[in-house]
């Protein structure tokens, strides 16, 4: 398959005691809107502050406190729509969702039901070199997130941190066009990608920024594709939902879990009902939490206290001129402009931050030199470290010159590689570190023959080898190198070898 071509989704088959079956997942992302204050109110979203210390009266519902809308927010889910290609809605609306909250306070959700924010858009997914899916996006919706109860402070109560309630989060609903744990994962992560370009989502899944509500269901084969025709849910059978999930490791572990469950259940003659369920990582497995309620049953109604949102199209088209270059655009340009290969483009553009890093350093450099430079040796180091590009210790600037100093000869690739350690520890101009260290690679032809003279005269044997089996001349260059601490030129050591030896 070429590179530009879109395969549709591919079954991952499971094998029954009785039967084959096809997975079917659809996935729900919430992800927090990047804003400074919440949704309805100017308290802050700042992580990590004292329980209960970002709340205002709206949201902790104060009688007579009327919600009033971020704008900023409304922005950031426009820009989101516009960068999965999706159809922007100049009209929505919020609607009242009732449920029992006992992290809201005003015991009902804010959301968007009926008339969303943004329409249907997609998400291409690359799956390897020359596999690509599209997985279809239902529509993206705005609402306000609730707070977080805390059971493990006290045996006999819980207690509840409201500096979460009324957040901003962009629910983004996908088709159920995912076929597998793996092909699960690299949609989440191709959305958190997309999102981080944007920057209207930090993809922070540690700290609840970026959650998926996975639903899972089982089908014959065939099925799948009958749907596809008819668009008729019943040949995908029953869906359970897992809710919460905040680690691609889980997503495949729970989507695996919760298939052969359903399987098992359904050969053994049983019915899967639809339920909300939860994984259980200590114990690889999932376990119900409840059952899964239509809309119907949160008895949805338009907010009163909320005006419908009308979108003028100049403003949606101002936001999208200003749109940033994006993952796939980006990486196609690396490959056509600094002649990356496929796989170095998509490690590079894989995070905006090492994209920017690279093009910081890349600027009128060898490309590809550069990027063997930050894939081996800069995020080789950083992965030990367990540190993030963003906290290296080698700022661009620094690898810029370590690679100038690499194509103008002045240092060989080992040397380079010591430079490199002594910058990563120590800081410091290289340029200048290697004046002072006398680090400078050795070009002077008649000290480095020398050398080679030398090595030659005490290893006699070694070249009546070498004569009989020309491979073992790279043992000289190595010798010389060693003699030289690696300031010898290399081609100009093999030449000078290769010389007195076949002459």
């Amino acid at each position: 398959m070429l590179d530009n071509e879109i395969s549709q989704p591919r079954p991952k088959l499971i094998a029954g005691a009785k039967d084959d079956w096809e997975m079917v997942i659809g996935m729900e992302i919430h992800a927090q809107v990047s804003s400074k204050a919440k949704l309805f109110s100017g308290a802050s979203t700042m992580f990590g502050a004292e329980p209960n210390s970002n709340v205002s009266f709206v949201d902790a519902a104060m009688p007579g406190m009327l919600p009033v809308i971020n704008e900023y927010c409304v922005e950031q889910a426009v820009k989101t729509g516009l960068g999965l290609n999706a159809t922007i809605n100049l009209f929505s609306q919020f609607d009242r969702k009732n449920y029992f909250y006992p992290d809201l306070p005003q015991g009902y959700q804010i959301s968007q039901l009926y008339h969303p924010i943004v329409g249907e858009g997609e998400v291409l997914v690359e799956m390897n070199d020359s596999e690509r899916r599209t997985v279809r996006v239902e529509r993206i919706h705005l609402e306000q997130d609730a707070g977080k109860s805390v059971h493990d402070m006290d045996p006999n109560m819980s207690f509840v941190d409201l500096n979460r309630t009324g957040v901003a989060l962009m629910e983004i609903v996908s088709r159920p066009d995912i076929r597998g744990p793996e092909e699960a994962a690299a949609y989440v992560g191709k959305l958190r990608q997309i999102l981080r370009y944007l920057g209207t989502c930090d993809g922070n899944m540690q700290n609840g920024n970026l959650r998926a509500d996975v639903n899972v269901s089982v089908c014959k084969p065939g099925q799948y594709e009958l749907y596809r025709k008819t668009n008729d849910f019943k040949y995908l059978g029953t869906r359970c939902e897992i809710k919460n999930m905040n680690s691609m490791k889980f997503i495949q572990l729970a989507i695996d879990y919760e298939a052969k469950r359903q399987i098992s259940i359904l050969e053994d003659g049983g019915e899967v009902h639809q339920e909300t369920r939860l994984y259980d990582a200590e114990k690889n497995e999932t376990r119900s939490m409840r059952s899964k309620e239509e809309a119907h049953d949160y008895r949805y109604f338009p907010c009163p206290d909320l005006l419908p949102l009308e979108l003028e199209q100049s403003w949606v088209d101002a936001i999208k001129a200003k749109l940033p270059e994006l993952p796939d655009e980006k990486k196609a340009r690396f490959i056509n402009h600094h002649g990356l290969t496929n796989y170095d483009a998509g490690v590079l553009t894989a995070d905006v931050t090492q994209a920017n890093y690279f093009e910081d350093v890349a600027k009128n450099r060898d490309g590809k030199l550069t990027a063997n430079w930050i894939i081996n040796e800069l995020f080789g180091r950083l992965n030990k470290e367990e540190l993030i590009i963003e906290n290296s210790p080698v700022k661009t600037d620094q690898l810029g010159q370590i690679i100038d100093l690499i194509s103008s000869k002045e240092i060989s690739g080992k040397i380079a590689k010591e430079l490199f350690e002594i910058v990563w520890e120590k800081g410091g101009n290289p340029k200048d570190i290697v004046k002072e260290k006398g680090m400078a690679q050795v070009t002077d032809v008649v000290a480095i023959e020398t050398e080679v003279d030398k090595i030659i005269s005490e290893n006699p044997d070694q070249v009546e080898k070498a004569k009989t089996n020309p491979k073992l001349a790279g043992w000289f260059v190595g010798q010389v190198l060693k003699a030289t601490s690696g300031k010898a030129n290399p081609a100009v050591v093999s030449e000078l070898i290769n010389k007195k030896i076949f002459k």
